[in-house]
């Protein structure tokens, strides 16, 4: 990974007074708080789009045996979807998805206490997906749709004849893409007779959302310090497959050696 280092940081940055730091921050600080108005204007906006109501039959394999998509929402009305990208026959899902479903389990306790049901969704078969779910560590449900057209309806998943032919339809357009699987994110709405509607789906850089570790990076002087790699997230590896830090190995800033 391209990283600047502590001179070249030195080197890029004008050094000022304190107070020369403070109105220039404060300069900043107006352009963030337009953003987060707009944020939330944003917001609002996507509360107001209207549904679509889900009349196919999509059944699901789950840990506990096979389930509809109704069935997915548990005691909750509403549930948010990863579409994550994990071939059949694959030996491992996509570390950038992976990278995603990192930051949900510490959500959980937080989306039930507000009603929200969290749901992931692959085409690879459940043994596959229970192997690779015990390996990363995580707690969150995820379900298979291998026997379903639930990925190609939701157009996160492609056939070989569709990208042959140069376009395929994602994230609302008709564009290249690289892959047989994409990344998304869907937002479902159960109503009192069982019946489901999609109110929200994103794709593309939309799913960064799910991906606040990109919020820390956007802090630091470099950013997310991408612009020199292959490709935006080509730094990003399976948690499990990062060299230990020699900082971690030694116990961090904070921790003991004895």
């Amino acid at each position: 990974m391209n990283t600047l280092t502590d001179s070249q940081a030195l080197t890029h940055h004008e050094i000022v007074t304190r107070d020369r730091w403070i109105a220039e921050r404060k300069r900043l600080l107006a352009r963030e708080k337009a953003l987060t108005r707009l944020g939330d204007e944003v917001a609002r906006e996507r509360g107001t789009l209207p549904w679509v109501r889900i009349d196919k039959d999509y059944v699901f394999d789950t840990a506990t045996g096979p389930r509809r998509l109704a069935e997915l929402f548990g005691p909750h009305r509403r549930l948010v979807m990863q579409h994550m990208m994990f071939t059949p026959g694959a030996e491992a899902a996509c570390k950038s998805c992976s990278f995603m479903a990192d930051h949900t389990d510490p959500a959980l306790p937080h989306l039930d206490a507000r009603g929200v049901a969290f749901v992931a969704v692959s085409r690879a078969p459940l043994t596959d997906i229970a192997r690779f779910k015990a390996r990363m560590g995580w707690r969150f449900d995820w379900v298979s749709s291998f026997d379903s057209d639930f990925n190609r309806d939701f157009h996160v998943s492609f056939t070989e004849e569709e990208r042959a032919r140069g376009d395929v339809f994602y994230n609302f357009t008709m564009q290249p893409f690289p892959q047989g699987e994409a990344p998304g994110i869907s937002v479902f709405i159960k109503d009192n007779d069982g019946s489901v509607y999609l109110s929200y789906s994103t794709f593309g850089r939309g799913v960064e959302l799910m991906m606040h570790t990109y919020r820390f990076l956007d802090l630091l002087p470099e950013g997310r310090d991408e612009g020199d790699l292959p490709y935006t997230m080509a730094w990003v590896k399976h948690h499990d497959r990062y060299e230990e830090a020699p900082a971690a190995a030694a116990g961090g800033c904070c921790g003991s050696r004895a």
